[in-house]
């Protein structure tokens, strides 16, 4: 099969305006935090769903989109979904995870306790297709991991440039996730995000970033 092209059409910026943009988003982005205390503040759908849509502009091997958004606004699903989420948390918090592991949450001040999950009004549950079916035959996504990673970075990144806070959550296992949304087997729960915006006297984890000369080199 041929493969079909269209012209390239690049954003043409001068080295000054280049400059600028960078500083302004990482000055944007490095405000970023994970929320944890959210107010029940209505969010019109509209954002969200432009969220979603930028998230859908990530790149993906073999451009084959392996993700699925569900947004999840309905009081009695987020309610069996944080019965679920805290379920799996108090297994993990007393029995699966590791005294390390237990010591390195510590300075973040979480337990099993999700209130945030009944409280943010919208919870956008992403999932990873493995797998589609075409002409009868079932194929594999490549690379889908690694795709779905990206696109779950540019919904945060949009996410937060409205203004509105996120939380990446992953209680494992989740595949209570995949049955309380009725999802088919093929889509496999990658990661919870509670979107809203935070509460008044929401606060964060004193905690730093590393450096850039501490997570990059140039050889």
């Amino acid at each position: 099969m041929t493969p079909n092209f269209l012209p390239l059409s690049p954003l043409e910026l001068g080295s000054a305006e280049q400059a600028s943009r960078a500083s302004e988003f990482f000055e944007l982005m490095n405000r970023r935090r994970t929320v944890r205390e959210y107010s029940d503040r209505d969010v019109p759908i509209e954002l969200i769903e432009k969220a979603v849509a930028t998230a859908g502009t990530a790149p993906s091997g073999a451009n084959m989109q392996p993700w699925r958004f569900v947004v999840v606004r309905d009081a009695e699903v987020k309610r069996k979904i944080r019965e679920a989420a805290e379920k799996e948390e108090h297994e993990s918090y007393n029995s699966r995870m590791s005294e390390k592991w237990l010591r390195r949450l510590a300075p973040l001040g979480t337990d099993e306790r999700k209130p945030f999950l009944e409280i943010a009004p919208y919870l956008i549950v992403v999932f990873r297709i493995t797998s589609v079916e075409e002409n009868g035959e079932t194929e594999p996504t490549y690379y889908s991991q690694e795709s779905v990673g990206i696109a779950v970075g540019l919904l945060l990144a949009a996410l937060h440039n409205m203004g509105l806070a996120t939380l990446t959550h992953t209680p494992s296992p989740m595949k209570f996730l995949q049955e309380i949304l009725g999802r088919p087997r093929n889509e496999v729960p990658f990661v919870l995000v509670p979107v809203g915006y935070p509460a008044e006297d929401a606060s964060v984890p004193d905690i730093k970033r590393k450096l850039l000369d501490e997570i990059s080199e140039i050889v």
